[in-house]
């Protein structure tokens, strides 16, 4: 594919995000970044790409919200290969190359570290790409890095915590990272639904990674942080299902952990510590 057929493909995607798809995909962009305060004047953001859509489309936002310029910041695109296959590896780098996002990639060999492990092979996996996308964030002058979750992984996590967990709490839209001082973890797709993702893609007919876990090839999506595939594919099903009867239940689900009425509520924990109604039931 020639440098000309290259850029009118960058440029119409870059056109679809300013004008069919602003208003679901950018504008929820813009307002996650505006109220969850991702973004500060003189931050250095890692946008961390895996090569799925979500990742993808994460840093062409990033690039559109960079040509409106309100107030300094920088990006770092980086790409961490955990020990693809060469088929994902190149296709990732092709998609890069496609729309014009200029990747820093490092290989580490997280698939073999991981590989044989019966026990919460998943949860490790994600911790160890957790900690080496941070150190190389830090190497290369960032003081955060932006993962591509969205809405719809919000509330999943929301109901596999209350269903399998037996807890309640939800994947945060900003973090403090607890090893590496002085570095954050944004999540600037809070707000983007997932089916907008895949319209966009659909629309400008992009191929992208699936799940390019070298023990999970086959399937459409990863675990993430040690859940089990089953489980986010019963919520998903499960949601399905409800929406059918109540088409408002994925905002309910989503506002319900900002209207936590503690008054109501038999326990909760607080910086690791537990705390009863009781502590105060008989107080005045």
């Amino acid at each position: 594919m020639d440098a000309l057929t290259l850029g009118s493909i960058n440029e119409n995607v870059e056109k679809s995000i300013r004008k069919k798809f602003h208003k679901v995909l950018f504008s929820r962009f813009a307002k996650a970044i505006n109220e969850y305060r991702l973004l500060e004047e003189g931050d250095r953001v890692a946008v961390c790409i895996s090569g799925g859509k979500d990742s993808m489309l994460m840093a062409k936002l990033f690039q559109e919200l960079k040509k409106h310029n309100k107030f300094d910041f920088g990006l770092s695109f980086l790409v961490m290969d955990p020990g693809y296959n060469k088929v994902n590896r190149k296709a990732l780098e092709n998609n890069a190359k496609l729309l014009n996002i200029p990747v820093t990639i490092f290989e580490t060999q997280i698939f073999d570290a991981v590989y044989g492990i019966e026990k919460s092979p998943c949860y490790l996996c994600a911790r160890m790409r957790r900690g080496y996308l941070y150190n190389n964030a830090r190497k290369l002058g960032c003081n955060k890095i932006a993962l591509g979750h969205h809405y719809n992984d919000v509330i999943e996590t929301i109901l596999m915590g209350m269903l399998y967990g037996a807890q309640i709490q939800t994947m945060m839209p900003k973090l403090h990272s607890t090893n590496f001082e002085g570095m954050e973890l944004i999540r600037p797709m809070y707000l983007i639904r997932e089916e907008d993702i895949i319209h966009w893609q659909e629309y400008n007919n992009l191929n992208f990674l699936q799940c390019a876990c070298r023990f999970t090839e086959n399937y459409t999506t990863c675990a993430e942080d040690g859940i089990a595939r089953s489980k986010r594919a019963e919520v998903k099903s499960l949601l399905k299902s409800l929406k059918k009867a109540n088409p408002y239940i994925e905002g309910n689900i989503f506002k319900s952990v900002e209207n936590i009425n503690l008054d109501t509520v038999i326990g909760y924990k607080e910086n690791g510590i537990k705390h009863s109604f009781l502590d105060n039931y008989n107080k005045d």
